[in-house]
């Protein structure tokens, strides 16, 4: 099955869910599509080319006349040219005109589209839907080349740890996207950048909650809640994840990033997540103590019980 836009292999369409094997071919895809990113990013730095992301996505949409120019140019430049191809292959290089908007506007996305229709959006994306019931978002870069959003950690006036929303980076919102799929949410593929940045999300179509559902409690029993006595966060619901072994802080997870799903299950479709690093924990002793232990149990309580040999 391909992808009505991009002609690549895609296991979504419409609200259906793909079977086990599929879900696992998109989980992947988006590891991969992470590791060319910074393949192409590390090869960028090491060419002096800085280390920003917007500097790798510039070069990431340079003409292919161009690509096999550097490729030519000697072992040191050919590297970069790998890496430019490598991430093509698993994000590829699509205009808005290929999703139907008329690019010669200002603002095309605000326009009409000939195959999408627009169902919604914040202030991260905008989401549109297709004739098989398929969403496609949009997610739109700030003039400085900042998108989506993540956290940073910092202690507050309390000694707690307040972890703020920030603008984020294109490997931010790349590994949130693989979060939304590896946590069990609406599965979730990459489809393409546009050259004006802008990064394209396709997911299987789910029924919207009423305004007054409280999303507490249709979260996953993974998501671990997190004690109030560790950590402040200035989004809705903030959760601990483990994905592939590493904690990370997941939250935003409020009614409207949450759906029904065609079997009636609560998904997540979107979120704000960082990782759980160990260094702006590193002087919060009790917080790592819990980590190591819900790491082990996910019920473990605030503070470590004594053994009964202890007492």
């Amino acid at each position: 099955m391909l992808d009505r836009f991009s002609g690549r292999p895609t296991c979504l369409r419409g609200p259906a869910l793909p079977p086990p094997r599929e879900q696992g071919i998109i989980l992947d895809d988006h590891q991969r599509r992470l590791a060319a990113f910074d393949r192409l990013s590390a090869a960028a730095t090491e060419r002096g080319f800085g280390a920003s992301a917007g500097i790798a996505l510039n070069i990431y949409a340079t003409p292919d006349a161009t690509v096999a120019l550097i490729a030519q140019s000697g072992e040191k430049w050919s590297a970069l040219a790998v890496s430019i191809r490598s991430l093509r292959e698993t994000l590829p290089l699509l205009s808005l005109a290929a999703f139907g908007f008329q690019d010669h506007l200002e603002d095309p996305l605000s326009g009409p589209s000939l195959h999408l229709s627009h169902i919604g959006g914040g202030v991260e994306a905008w989401a549109f839907q297709d004739s098989e019931g398929s969403v496609y978002k949009f997610f739109r870069p700030l003039e400085n080349r900042q998108i989506g959003a993540t956290f940073r950690f910092k202690p507050s006036d309390d000694s707690l740890l307040q972890a703020e929303s920030i603008p984020g980076t294109y490997r931010n919102l790349l590994e949130k996207l693989m979060l939304i799929h590896a946590l069990g949410g609406m599965p979730t593929e990459v489809v393409a950048i546009t050259p004006e940045g802008i990064l394209v999300a396709k997911q299987s179509l789910g029924q919207r909650l009423p305004d007054d559902t409280d999303a507490s409690q249709l979260l996953p029993p993974h998501l671990i809640p997190i004690p109030s006595r560790f950590l402040r966060c200035d989004r809705d619901h903030p959760r601990l994840a483990f994905v592939d072994h590493s904690p990370w802080l997941i939250a935003d997870l409020h009614n409207r990033n949450i759906v029904h799903d065609q079997n009636q299950t609560p998904r997540i479709i979107d979120l704000v997540a960082t990782p759980f690093a160990s260094d702006p924990i590193a002087n919060f002793p009790m917080i790592q103590d819990w980590l190591n232990r819900v790491r082990l149990d996910p019920a473990a309580g605030l503070l470590d019980e004594p053994r009964d040999e202890d007492l």
